[in-house]
């Protein structure tokens, strides 16, 4: 029983209980059903939809117009090929496994989108431009879930929230905290995480105090569920925590990092948000995106790519998988390179290649999943998922289960209706093993 059922049983209802089941209840309903996992999740976005054939998932004994440009190059494991555009990877693929059989039928980006950001298809039929979030995200539900101790948000975006990446009926204080600075950039400094210059520590004290006294007022103490005062005094009390918090400060400070681990993983903005991504991760941040635009490459694929784009994946991702490595952490860290859905096989007129849902590459490391490991197989072309194909709900709930999050769980919206958290999901079981 959730802590909104037991909220609402009714000491009627409580009556017929014994008090070790009452209690037992009330100790689950104050921890909020939280997680014991300590498992943390960066979760790197390629918004648009990466190439499987440009990454991992190279067909060189296909034609020409299906094989593309690039070569193939083997990996660490003898008879796996990636793209030659990966080569840091390849000689890292004892860290990770890389899923190749991911398909769904929502072929478009706000639809496929929604579909891998939730795990959710979207009831209704959207287009590419939509900006929907018809169910919570995998960071607003484990925000939900999991929460997070000394001030720090449990779930974070940089440099944006993906398009799908929001709360929905969980509410606006699961929505992402936002890193939208460059980290790259000389004399970062997340804004508004830190004092104004002119307000003196004391002084911030005091109007916290003062402003503390004036909520003791019975027209505030005495809130309805729906008095947007709560709202605003959540917002307002978790702005001041993170404020107050050394362990955000210390976290959101990058200069701390030695140029050799800044250099390691590439000094532009994805590689330095990468390397945040680390930190915050380690002070216990359970959730973190790390978004990428730009790769849903209808025309000149060959030439973006050469432009640096799939050198930033390469690098940023190999570095932040060795560091986590050579840190401890990568055994409670999950890492997860994903867009939301793969490439057409046939080259297009421009040189590039158009969506394509039924075939799709994913990258899982970290929190147990075995390295140098692939999962599924698609067909001789790239065509098709042919073998161990896995839909998005699998996907999720393997997630939500490394996450200490049981997949099966019932949600409630605004008005109380119930809603599994994935539907008919099953386990990636190779990730388990």
């Amino acid at each position: 029983m959730g802590r909104r059922d037991f909220l609402q049983v009714g000491l009627g209802a409580l009556g017929g209980l014994g008090l070790s089941e009452l209690l037992a209840l009330k100790a689950r309903a104050a921890s909020g059903t939280a997680s014991r996992s300590d498992v943390r999740c960066i979760l790197i976005w390629l918004d648009g939809g990466p190439s499987h054939y440009e990454t991992f998932d190279p067909k060189p004994d296909a034609p020409a117009e299906i094989r593309g440009e690039f070569k193939s190059i083997p990996t660490t494991v003898p008879g796996v090929h990636f793209s030659e555009m990966m080569p840091k990877l390849a000689q890292t693929f004892d860290r990770f496994t890389v899923v190749r059989s991911i398909a769904h039928r929502q072929n478009n980006h706000g639809a496929g989108n929604h579909y891998l950001m939730t795990g959710r298809p979207t009831p209704v039929p959207v287009g590419c431009g939509a900006f929907v979030t018809f169910h919570p995200s995998y960071g607003s539900v484990v925000s939900q879930f999991r929460g997070a101790d000394h001030g720090l948000p449990a779930y974070v975006s940089t440099p944006r929230m993906s398009r799908s990446g929001g709360p929905n009926f969980l509410g606006a204080k699961h929505a992402p905290f936002i890193i939208g600075d460059d980290p790259n950039r000389e004399g970062f400094r997340v804004r508004d995480v830190s004092l104004p210059k002119d307000i003196a520590e004391g002084r911030a004290k005091g109007r916290a105090a003062l402003r503390a006294s004036l909520d003791n007022l019975k027209r505030m103490t005495d809130k309805a569920a729906d008095d947007p005062a709560v709202a605003f005094d959540q917002h307002y009390a978790q702005g001041y925590d993170l404020i107050g918090s050394a362990e955000a400060q210390a976290a959101f400070d990058i200069e701390r990092e030695s140029e050799k681990v800044r250099e390691s993983y590439g000094r532009n903005d994805f590689g330095q948000r990468l390397l945040m991504a680390r930190r915050l991760t380690e002070v216990g941040v359970p959730f973190v995106t790390v978004y990428y635009g730009g790769w849903d490459d209808h025309r000149g694929l060959f030439e973006n790519f050469k432009k640096g784009k799939a050198e930033r994946v390469d690098t940023g991702v190999s570095a932040l998988l060795q560091d986590l490595h050579e840190r401890g952490t990568l055994d409670n860290t999950m890492v997860l390179l994903l867009g939301e859905f793969g490439r057409t096989p046939k080259i297009n007129k421009d040189a590039g290649r158009d969506h394509w849902s039924f075939a799709m590459s994913v990258l899982m490391a970290g929190a147990g999943i075995p390295g140098g490991q692939v999962v599924g197989a698609t067909d001789v072309k790239g065509y098709y998922a042919s073998e161990n194909v896995y839909a998005p709900e699998d996907f999720a709930a393997s997630l939500y289960t490394k996450m200490g999050i049981d997949p099966a769980t019932t949600l409630h919206d605004q008005v109380g209706r119930p809603i599994q958290l994935v539907d008919k999901g099953r386990l990636i079981k190779e990730l388990f093993a």
